[in-house]
């Protein structure tokens, strides 16, 4: 069976999506899946086992420049690429409307269907027309977490089951990565959104506090705001806290998996976390963690709700999953500075 995937953004929906492919592999061992996402987050999909090709998309780059010549000639090359292939099942998960239109685009090979969602869940983007372009329009609960949003229309399309642990194609790179030595702990600080962001304050003193207990704070960052903000934490902190170069995704991800553990704010990076398996403390500032959330781990957790937690919050969690994790996975113990 050939399936393809239409997940095009954001960096978190994407990592939240990457469950899916282990259910159809699970269900069709033979499958073979590709991936349609926008071209900044193709160098992470590249890294999901079980995903045969990535299609890099660039609609957010050519809205600058629809009409162009340059922008018409990569439009074309993406639908020849996209057409190159026929597929059993096209699955569009971002349920808007420039998404099923490029699962619209995709070729079908006989008796094949291309399948969203039949209506809005809480909190979950979607535009209604998308239901009336493709062939199959999936009923949703009202609420629903995501990654469960995302396994049940899988799931519901092809009639398989969508039962068990949400299961990441990139644990196996963290678990390969546990018997090397640990780096120290990711302050996931970055966001897109500014009512998700935790105060630089809080950041620091959570980093003093790490340093105390032994730990090196680890810093990535991702443009110019982010780069002066690990700048000032870093300096504040002293030499035990690292700034990160920029890097790519699939970069930071072979990092964050050498790590002792990520506390972050609601943000892509914090599902790369939940992805790699590591210890993970996810602060939310808006009541939405029940949709977005770490679930079904006991090292993994959500803090906050409709307003921010306090660092002494933060820490006790951390405090937890640490432990935690120190126990189901005894060596090397999280927590020993690189």
């Amino acid at each position: 069976m050939r399936i393809l995937i239409v997940k095009l953004s954001s960096l978190g929906d994407v990592v939240q999506t990457m469950p899916v492919v282990h259910d159809l592999l699970v269900a069709f061992p033979r499958a073979q899946i590709d991936w349609v996402v926008e071209e900044a987050f193709a160098p992470l999909v590249q890294e999901v086992s079980g995903v045969r090709r990535v299609l890099p998309i660039a609609q957010r780059r050519w809205r600058k420049s629809w009409f162009s010549a340059p922008t018409q000639a990569e439009r074309a090359a993406f639908t020849q690429l996209l057409r190159a292939q026929e597929y059993d099942a096209v699955l569009d998960f971002q349920g808007l409307i420039k998404s099923a239109l490029v699962a619209r685009s995709a070729r079908l090979a006989q008796g094949g269907f291309s399948a969203t969602y039949a209506n809005a869940s809480e909190l979950c983007s979607y535009e209604w027309p998308v239901r009336w372009l493709l062939d199959r329009a999936v009923p949703m609960p009202r609420r629903i977490h995501a990654v469960a949003r995302y396994r049940l229309l899988a799931a519901k399309a092809l009639g398989t089951s969508a039962q068990g642990a949400n299961v990441y194609p990139l644990m196996a790179w963290s678990a390969a990565a546990a018997a090397q030595a640990r780096w120290g702990v990711v302050l996931a600080h970055g966001t897109t959104r500014t009512d998700n962001e935790w105060p630089e304050s809080q950041w620091i003193a959570l980093g003093q506090q790490l340093i105390a207990e032994g730990h090196t704070v680890e810093l990535p960052q991702a443009g110019a705001l982010e780069l002066a903000r690990v700048q000032r934490i870093a300096e504040a902190l002293g030499p035990r806290a690292r700034v990160w170069p920029a890097l790519t995704l699939a970069e930071i991800a072979e990092r964050m998996a050498l790590c002792s553990g990520v506390v972050g704010v609601d943000s892509g990076l914090s599902h790369m976390a939940v992805a790699l398996d590591v210890p993970h403390v996810q602060i939310f500032s808006q009541a939405r963690a029940w949709r977005a959330g770490p679930v079904g781990c006991d090292y993994q957790v959500a803090v906050g709700g409709a307003t921010a937690p306090g660092v002494d919050v933060v820490w006790n969690a951390w405090q937890k999953v640490q432990a935690v994790y120190a126990a189901k996975h005894p060596s090397p113990t999280p927590g020993t500075a690189a």
